[in-house]
């Protein structure tokens, strides 16, 4: 079969489209048809550079979010038929006390590639009404968003929630997983082009913090209270200290990622006068990626997808997203090939 192989770590040129051997399932495993799966700028990127703190043994097959048509089913695989259509979790096996976690294209040949094997417990059936493209995405960042918000930083009904990153993968979800939730959502994105995509996904009010003060702002949006809850998942050290700016009395900042920086500065004063919490979490719950598919095909919940290319152009791809020339996702299918 095809594949992107990366033989070594470094810039976008070291994935090569490559002739490798077609997986064979395993006990409890399925092969899937890849149709789609997108670019992540920490999972494909930082990991392609060797920034990861997980590094996988080389060569590589990068892609954490593949999905498409079953082409095989291993040995004693009951739940899943060759035909299904499926989306998959990344998270291959939970981390131990002695072993790290095994991710699907992290450190387990991944998705970048006319065929991936996974176990078939971490395959999720999408609806007929759903593209593949799409499932792609809700099935990566929509259950990581519902754990977040709901389960992590416990959204009320009538809070004001401050998005960040608004018009990426997982601040989409985030948009909408709080509305879900019956919060109130400022989008905060880094230009006026991309406020404006965030808006059509439900938000309440925008702000461009590239050209606009984001606790001025926010303070003003809400009449002076400030967001109860910062989804934040871009680590970015002036965003961060902003952003506790714009924090209620008893406000929850909440971050699933760091790929803006990492090293921030925090007014410990800010912190215990006004009570606030910081909470750093990663997960989701299986449950959750069927509930995400469900409302996606359902419900009119949307991603945003810039655009769709062939998975032998994934040095252009990735070019893209590090040079933040996207507006959503960019996805790479091998059935364009």
């Amino acid at each position: 079969m095809k594949a992107v192989v990366i033989s070594k770590f470094g810039p976008a040129e070291v994935m090569k489209w490559s002739d490798v051997p077609r997986p064979v399932p395993g006990d409890g495993e399925v092969l899937i048809r890849v149709h789609a799966v997108s670019v992540n700028r920490t999972l494909d990127i930082s990991v392609r550079e060797g920034n990861y703190p997980l590094k996988p043994a080389l060569p590589h097959i990068l892609g954490v979010d593949p999905s498409g048509e079953i082409a095989e089913i291993g040995p004693g695989v009951t739940t899943r038929a060759v035909g299904d259509r499926v989306a998959v979790s990344p998270m291959v096996a939970m981390p131990t006390a002695n072993e790290p976690p095994r991710m699907l294209g992290v450190n387990v040949p991944g998705g970048y590639a006319e065929y991936v094997k996974v176990p078939a417990s971490i395959t999720y059936i999408v609806p007929d009404a759903l593209d593949f493209a799409r499932a792609t995405v809700v099935s990566r960042h929509v259950p990581t968003a519902l754990h977040l918000l709901r389960d992590r930083a416990k959204v009320a009904e009538g809070e004001w929630v401050l998005v960040l990153g608004a018009a990426g993968g997982l601040g989409a979800a985030g948009i909408q997983v709080a509305k879900m939730l019956g919060a109130r959502v400022i989008a905060g994105c880094g230009s006026a082009r991309r406020v404006e995509a965030a808006m059509e996904l439900g938000a309440d009010a925008g702000l461009d913090y590239g050209s606009e003060d984001l606790a001025a702002e926010v303070m003003r949006i809400t009449g002076g209270a400030g967001a109860n809850v910062v989804f934040a998942n871009m680590g970015n050290p002036d965003l961060f200290s902003a952003s506790i700016d714009a924090m209620a009395r008893f406000g929850r900042l909440i971050s699933a990622g760091a790929h803006g920086g990492g090293v921030v500065n925090l007014d410990m004063q800010k912190l215990y006068l006004r009570q606030l919490q910081i909470i750093g979490a990663t997960g989701q719950k299986p449950e959750d990626v069927n509930l995400g598919l469900e409302y996606a095909a359902t419900k009119g919940l949307k991603m945003l997808i810039d655009r769709v290319l062939p998975l032998e152009k994934a040095i252009e791809a990735h070019r893209i997203v590090e040079n933040r020339g996207e507006l959503g996702k960019i996805i790479l299918s091998p059935v364009m090939t």
